[in-house]
């Protein structure tokens, strides 16, 4: 499947998960076998050549992440929501577009001078990826890049991330 059939699987569902919110919604995108795998290949693809390993957020970030790990024979850092780590390395709180969250680093899991590449599905006011970038390099790794599957233009989720390299397959 073409990298744009694929992209065009993804749903977009109004007023969710409040009034005046259009999300976009990646489940049928996943549950399609060749568009996942068109997707999973294109982020493949922009992987910086330094990255040793693939972040994934909680919880489509996961599904990416691991695709692209496994692809590229990459570990992979799952960014997790609080509460579900029994030993936790670090935790920053952040804004969303429609209101707060945190995110948790597992401890142990990331080592000093570590090359890593941040993976999500969609990055809309750059809170969620500029909060796992911190985590990261809190715990001294190196962040390489942003790697999502589609970008909200008109959130400006870039201007929050301090210049990093953002790659995105699609934007809207």
């Amino acid at each position: 499947m073409k990298l744009d059939e694929a992209l065009d699987l993804i749903a977009e569902v109004p007023d969710f998960p409040e009034p005046g919110v259009l999300f976009r919604d990646l489940s049928p995108l996943f549950a399609d076998g060749p568009g996942f795998a068109a997707v999973a290949d294109a982020l493949a693809e922009t992987l910086d050549p330094a990255a040793t390993s693939v972040a994934g957020v909680e919880a489509r970030g996961f599904l990416l992440a691991a695709a692209v790990g496994y692809s590229r024979g990459m570990g992979v850092v799952l960014v997790r929501k609080p509460g579900k780590l029994p030993s936790v390395a670090g935790r920053v709180d952040y804004s969303l577009e429609y209101g707060t969250a945190s995110v948790e680093l597992p401890a142990g899991v990331v080592k000093p001078g570590q090359r890593i590449a941040i993976m999500d599905d969609v990055l809309a006011t750059g809170g969620t990826v500029a909060a796992t970038a911190k985590l990261l390099e809190d715990a001294g790794a190196e962040v390489t890049g942003v790697s999502v599957v589609l970008e909200l233009g008109a959130l400006n989720g870039r201007a929050a991330l301090g210049g990093r390299k953002v790659h995105t397959l699609r934007t809207v």
